[in-house]
């Protein structure tokens, strides 16, 4: 026996065995905060089926103000981005659909219905003397800070206004010492100070939150900007964490059992080279995570369909593969030769099914939207995937199984 490449297949199958452990590990974790802190599993993107959130399709509409049109709809979308990073969800879906409407997805979002009320706030600023003359407006806000008065206890914003705003506040303040100036939100008064002198700092603040909640909220709005367009809610789903987590745990029970059927079957049909297979098999799978996580790829329902699809695919390469290799060592072949000439001959069938495949899937990219995509996606990384570890890993470790001395018996590869 070759003791070293024996060490060798052993050291790759702890190496392996360690990051299966990191990796699966925190789906039966009964503690969630160990699961998060395990290295590649924080860095899988749940989607909103699977975490739960709020689906919103915003529809713009015209006014006299303002039509709707290319231009006001780019501006839309920026101020609506602004606003959604404010709430802290991770990897937002944002994206317009037709002329006029708009897909917003927010994951793990706390309180959907809040979030969507925030969304849609017209959040117009406004500083008015006392004769209704505007003097202010939000175009002039550089920043909206919430905070809380340690002299006072009272809860406030702080607005800074940019240079010109700034020079504006220093006359109009200057100009009505001892008269108040109103400022407006959605042209709702919310405070009417009198002006005691004149403020040339370009500082205001806004008084009267019940909490700092409250105030981040008005902050949030006024930072990013009045929407550019009238806005109305088309259609809203909400979707709660508790769906969200049952569907994820019933996705990874179905998962675990066709895979567990999947590894007995190679098991108990093609002996030694399905015990590769399956090796083979945990490789892809720990590649397609990290594909994941370093693509920042959001897993969905749909996604996980595409990733057990692709799990099919990388095993029917294996059968292929696998067939040819016995029928190799049937006509007296020696163990490399019949692994060598197994894999060539296999391989343009393995190629053609994946390639086809793969055209299905960026066709779905291209013509599909939301889901359909994601599902393409998954897919697409999946088929590349499983066409490495068929056609290089299985062929590369079968060989170091032979080179090792430690099966010479042909029956153990299914002659």
């Amino acid at each position: 026996m070759n003791w070293r490449k024996i060490l060798q297949m052993a050291g790759i199958v702890a190496a392996v065995a360690f990051l299966c452990v990191l990796a699966f590990a925190p789906f039966w974790a009964r503690n969630e905060k160990l699961a998060g802190q395990l290295p590649i599993i924080k860095g899988v993107i749940l989607g909103l089926d699977l975490r739960g959130g709020v689906h919103v399709v915003l529809e713009a509409q015209d006014t006299p103000e303002a039509k709707v049109t290319p231009d006001k709809m780019k501006e839309l979308i920026a101020v609506i981005e602004r606003r959604v990073n404010q709430f802290g969800v991770t990897e937002p879906t944002i994206q317009q659909q037709g002329d006029r409407r708009l897909i917003v997805e927010l994951a793990g979002i706390e309180n959907p219905r809040q979030a969507v009320r925030e969304m849609v706030k017209t959040a117009y600023l406004e500083f008015k003397t006392e004769d209704g003359k505007t003097v202010i407006t939000g175009a002039d806000l550089k920043d909206a800070v919430e905070f809380k008065d340690p002299a006072s206890g009272k809860i406030k914003v702080e607005l800074t206004l940019n240079a010109a705003g700034a020079r504006k506040f220093a006359e109009v303040t200057a100009a009505n010492v001892g008269r108040p100036i109103g400022i407006y939100l959605d042209g709702q008064l919310v405070q009417n100070p009198v002006v005691s002198e004149p403020i040339p700092n370009g500082k205001a603040e806004i008084t009267g939150y019940a909490s700092l909640e409250e105030a981040h909220n008005v902050a949030v709005l006024l930072r990013s900007g009045a929407l550019p367009l009238k806005v109305t809610v088309a259609e809203e789903r909400t979707i709660g964490p508790a769906l969200g987590a049952d569907s994820l745990n019933k996705s990874m029970h179905a998962g675990v059992v066709g895979v567990a059927a999947i590894i007995i079957f190679m098991l108990m049909y093609y002996r030694l080279p399905g015990l590769v297979a399956n090796f083979a098999l945990l490789i892809y799978t720990l590649i397609i995570l990290m594909i994941f996580v370093g693509l920042h790829v959001t897993m969905t329902l749909p996604g996980i369909a595409a990733f057990l699809l692709s799990l099919g695919i990388a095993v029917d390469a294996n059968v292929i593969i696998f067939e040819r290799f016995r029928e190799e060592l049937r006509t007296g072949k020696s163990l490399r030769s019949a692994i060598d000439a197994g894999f060539k001959r296999g391989f343009v069938a393995v190629f053609d099914a994946n390639a086809t495949t793969l055209i299905t899937a960026i066709v779905l990219y291209f013509l599909g939207t939301g889901p359909i995509r994601g599902f393409a996606v998954t897919l697409s990384i999946g088929i590349v995937a499983s066409m490495f570890t068929a056609i290089t890993m299985t062929r590369w470790f079968l060989h170091l199984v032979a080179a090792s001395g430690v099966a010479k018996n042909l029956k153990l590869y299914g002659a």
